[in-house]
């Protein structure tokens, strides 16, 4: 299909189900290679320490082919604070001119928490932080759902309390045009049912999933991957899942067949975990998903 009439035929989708499902009612079957971005948290452990910085990372990306970067808000100056437009600007500007866009960003939450005011603060936190999404022209911005359960409390009970505060989050996300990108992240939400559960009960057209594929650790995860498929805004797409409790080698050529028959058509964030050299570990993760027809060279 060329791009002209793929623009008429999303046009043309009616406004209704989320995020994920719009992009999943186009078509899968256009020769189409998806867009790379890597997740800056590859680099967690040196931009902690210092010894990088997130303009060291859009280099990085530059350097390797990367057509976009997804910058996590934990690795920007004075963060939980929101950083100075100067700062903002000034990051938007080197990506633009390494040939670089903004896929997500995203920050901590814990809407599982008992007390209230400390929801209601995240709640804040995040509003500000889509601002920030907004300024930097990114089309998402990642949210976690919340971190464990509460004997005290049923687990429903926290499902209403996550679902009414990310209600409030993609009320935000609309007024300011970015999508809340929420996050599977083996807390809270440790299956496809839960993400299910949880989706229906926010109810919003501007909540989609981050679809983590690392994370579906209970039951089969490509099965997972494939019952939360059609919510997908963004990823993290890692090198192991989880297999019965052990780490494996991701498949990324089962992977990509799932991606492909979704008709999802965004951005593909890689992102690495765990030891070893960020600078070796990513340029091999690239080539796997390119190797399983996921980018181009």
């Amino acid at each position: 299909m060329k791009r002209r009439a793929l623009l008429k035929s999303l046009a043309a989708l009616p406004l209704a189900g989320t995020a994920g499902e719009t992009l999943a009612a186009v078509s899968a079957d256009h020769g189409y290679f998806f867009k790379s971005s890597l997740n800056t948290y590859s680099f967690n452990r040196l931009l902690r320490a210092g010894d990088i910085d997130l303009f060291d990372v859009l280099e990085f990306c530059a350097e390797h082919g990367f057509d976009a970067i997804d910058p996590t808000g934990y690795y920007f100056p004075g963060y939980p604070e929101v950083p100075a437009d100067d700062y903002i600007n000034a990051f938007k500007r080197q990506a633009f001119l390494l040939g670089l866009d903004i896929s997500g960003t995203g920050i901590r939450n814990d809407f599982a928490n008992p007390d209230p005011g400390a929801r209601t603060a995240d709640v804040e936190m995040i509003r500000a932080w889509i601002e920030v999404a907004a300024k930097l022209g990114s089309p998402t911005r990642r949210s976690d759902a919340g971190k464990s359960e509460h004997p005290d409390h049923s687990r429903e009970q926290v499902f209403e309390w996550m679902a009414n505060d990310i209600r409030a989050c993609c009320e935000s996300g609309e007024i300011h045009g970015v999508v809340i990108a929420l996050q599977n992240h083996n807390k809270f939400l440790k299956t496809a049912a839960d993400v299910d559960h949880l989706f229906e009960l926010v109810d919003s057209d501007w909540l989609g999933l981050n679809l983590d594929i690392g994370s579906y650790r209970v039951n089969d995860p490509y099965r997972e991957i494939e019952q939360n498929v059609n919510r997908a805004v963004t990823w993290q797409i890692k090198e192991n899942v989880w297999i019965d409790g052990v780490e494996t080698r991701t498949d990324f050529k089962r992977l990509a067949d799932i991606i492909r028959r979704s008709g999802y058509r965004g951005y593909l964030p890689l992102e690495t975990l765990g030891p070893g050299d960020p600078y070796q570990k990513i340029p091999v993760l690239i080539a796997d998903a390119r190797d399983a027809g996921l980018f181009g060279n």
